[in-house]
């Protein structure tokens, strides 16, 4: 593992749980490949432009990958397409992802370039390679306790998996409007869940 690509998507920032509890799953990766390197894209304090009529156009045009209207998703593609790792850190608005995440979906699922468009439907153009989504939400979209639907998980395996990637990890913080003690039980159990990852495993033991 060379290079992890850390997506930081909530307005908290490191402030989060759900940010410490990915900036922890790095540094576990990164105890294990200390030649990885890291880079980090914090989409809420450092938000994307929105989508222009130039890009739309290029698009619609087949335009190639120097055209200038494509730079900012060549570089957001290729910063992806370098990563041996992918982790996001996301909080979950409105049932779904937050407008910070969207639109980076929005720049790197491109027609042609991360995937294509065949009579079967769309196929990945990018190798597959582990990703983590640890999700954050103050109610709960889960289990017997949940009280609103979840449209963030499923959309987000189809978004990857439309561009090649399938190794995925989803972990959940839930319900954490409910204080510090149900927060630290929410980490907790997280914590456990990735100890189970093959890729947080011993080091040396995968590459």
């Amino acid at each position: 593992m060379q290079r992890i690509l850390l997506l930081e998507c909530g307005p908290y920032g490191r402030q989060s749980r759900g940010s410490r509890l990915a900036q922890e799953l790095v540094e576990r990766l990164r105890e294990r490949h200390p030649q990885a390197q890291l880079v980090e894209r914090d989409l809420a304090s450092e938000p994307l432009p929105a989508l222009h009529a130039a890009y739309a156009d290029a698009l619609v045009a087949q335009a190639p990958g120097d055209d200038p209207a494509l730079r900012l998703s060549e570089q957001l593609i290729g910063e992806l397409e370098n990563s041996d790792c992918l982790v996001i850190a996301t909080p979950m608005h409105n049932f779904t992802v937050p407008a910070a995440l969207k639109l980076w979906i929005d720049y790197v699922l491109r027609i042609g370039r991360s995937f294509a468009a065949t009579e079967s439907g769309k196929v990945g153009l990018l190798a597959d390679r582990p990703t983590f989504v640890v999700v954050s939400s103050g109610g709960f979209y889960r289990g017997e306790q949940a009280r609103q639907p979840d449209f963030l998980t499923p959309y987000l395996r189809h978004v990857l998996s439309t561009i090649g990637i399938h190794d995925l990890e989803f972990v959940h913080l839930q319900g954490l409007v409910r204080g510090q003690e149900h927060a630290e039980t929410m980490l907790a159990q997280a914590r456990e869940q990735l100890a189970f990852n093959p890729y947080l495993a011993a080091q040396g033991e995968y590459s």
